[in-house]
C-alpha cells in the first residue's frame, strides 16, 4: 500500500552493519556487512575493530539497500537507528550516520531500542504482533523474557541473564571444544551428530526458590569446561558431538521451560523468539514441540532476521511512524546501556506537546538542497 510508511533502518550495535528498508510490514531490502571474520582471530568481538568496520561499510551498505529496494532516499518517510544497547563506539557510528541522512534529507529521525527491534522484526514475517506479545530474546549479549503490551512504547522486562547470556555461553563452550568463533553455528552443527542425553549438565536457576524468569549460564559453561578438562587429563578423547549436544540441550531446555512458564502465568497464548540464538535448530524444534503441547502459538522469524540486521530497526521505525510516535531530536545519544523499557529515545530539547513531532526536522533542513 502506498500510504504505508517507507522507513530505512540502521543497526550497528555490535559487529554487523545492517541497513534495512521496510514499507509498513513489507521488507524491501536487508543489506548486511559483517566484520565477524576480523574478530575471529581474537575469539570475540573487539569494539574498536567493529567501530572502524562500521565507518567503512556504512555508506556502501546504505547505497546497496536503496538500490535493492528500488527507492530513492528522498522517498523515505523516516530514518530509524539503534540508539542502544550495544557497544558505545559502534552505536555512535550508526547514530551519527542516521542523523546526517535525516538532516540532509529533511526526514524525521527515530532512535530505537535494539531489543524492541528484535521483537518487531517478526511483523515482517508473520504480520502484526498480537498485543500483548511475550518475547524470548536470546543472543550473544542478552537472554531476556519481555512482555510487550505496545511494541512502540510499553515493553516490560520479566527476566534477564544475571551472568553469561546464552550466546556468550555458546561462544565460550565452542572455544573449549576448539570449534572456533562464532560458537553458535558450530555447536549447532556438531550437536546434530551427538546424543543430547549423553552428559547431564546443570540447568541454572531452575530450583523452586530461584527467580522464575531469570537466566544463568555461567555455571553451565564452567561445568562443560571442567568435564572436558577432566577427560583430557585422563588421556581420553573428548566426544565433541556429545558434549555439544548435551550442552545445547541444557541451554534450550531452560530457555523454553521459562518462556512457557511466563506465557502461562501472564495469560499470553503465543510466544515470539528472537535474537541470534533463535537461529539455533534445536531451540526452534524444542520450542515448537513444547508450545504445541501447551496450546501456545509460536512465532519465530526466519534465521537471517534473527541475527542483528537493519530490517528489524526499520520495522520498529515504520511502526513508530504508523502510530505517529514522537521523532527523536538532534541531541539523540548513543546509549550503550539503554534499558529495554525505553523503546524509543525522543531526545531532550524538543517540546513535543506544542508542535508536530516532525517539526524540528523541517525547521533545520528546509533550506537544504537534498
Amino acid at each position: 500500500m502506498a500510504d504505508e510508511p517507507l522507513v530505512l533502518g540502521i543497526e550497528t550495535s555490535c559487529d554487523e552493519t545492517g541497513v534495512g528498508i521496510v514499507r509498513g510490514h513489507t521488507l524491501l531490502a536487508d543489506a548486511v556487512a559483517s566484520s565477524v571474520d576480523d574478530h575471529a582471530r581474537y575469539g570475540g568481538v573487539v569494539p574498536e575493530i567493529a567501530s572502524r568496520a562500521h565507518l567503512e561499510a556504512m555508506v556502501p551498505t546504505i547505497q546497496r539497500a536503496l538500490k535493492e529496494a528500488g527507492v530513492a532516499a528522498r522517498d523515505l518517510d523516516g530514518i530509524a537507528v539503534t540508539a542502544g544497547p550495544g557497544l558505545a563506539g559502534a552505536l555512535l557510528v550508526g547514530v551519527s550516520a542516521a542523523k546526517a541522512y535525516a538532516y540532509a534529507l529533511g526526514k524525521p529521525l527515530y532512535g530505537v531500542n535494539h531489543l524492541a527491534s528484535h521483537i518487531c522484526v517478526d511483523q515482517l514475517e508473520h504480520g502484526a504482533l498480537p498485543e500483548p506479545t511475550m518475547a524470548l530474546l536470546v543472543s550473544g549479549g542478552h537472554s531476556s523474557l519481555l512482555l510487550a503490551p505496545d511494541i512502540t512504547g510499553d515493553v516490560r522486562p520479566l527476566g534477564s541473564t544475571i551472568d553469561d547470556a546464552a550466546g556468550e555461553a555458546f561462544d565460550k563452550v565452542a572455544r573449549v571444544l576448539g570449534l572456533g568463533f562464532p560458537g553458535g553455528p558450530a555447536i549447532d552443527r556438531h550437536a546434530r551428530d551427538g546424543d543430547p542425553k549423553a552428559i547431564r549438565f546443570p540447568r541454572g536457576l531452575t530450583g523452586p526458590r530461584d527467580a522464575p524468569y531469570d537466566f544463568s549460564f555461567s555455571g553451565l559453561k564452567t561445568a562443560v569446561a571442567r568435564w572436558v578438562e577432566a577427560r583430557r587429563r585422563e588421556g581420553m578423547d573428548v566426544p565433541v558431538a556429545d558434549v555439544a549436544a548435551s550442552f545445547q540441550e541444557a541451554v534450550v531446555d531452560v530457555l523454553t521451560r521459562k518462556a512457557l512458564r511466563a506465557c502461562k502465568e501472564n495469560g499470553v497464548d503465543h510466544l515470539m523468539i528472537g535474537g541470534g540464538v533463535a537461529a539455533n535448530s534445536r531451540l526452534r524444534s524444542l520450542a515448537l514441540e513444547r508450545c504445541e503441547d501447551a496450546g501456545i502459538v509460536l512465532r519465530v522469524p526466519r534465521r537471517e532476521l534473527c541475527t542483528d540486521n537493519g530490517a528489524m530497526v526499520a520495522a520498529l521505525g515504520a511502526e513508530m511512524v504508523a502510530r505517529n510516535r514522537p521523532a527523536s531530536t538532534w541531541d539523540l545519544p548513543a546509549d550503550s546501556s539503554l534499558p529495554v523499557t525505553e523503546v524509543s529515545v525522543p531526545g531532550h530539547t524538543h517540546d513535543h506537546a506544542h508542535s508536530h513531532p516532525h517539526d524540528h526536522v523541517h525547521e533545520l533542513s528546509k533550506d537544504n538542497l537534498y
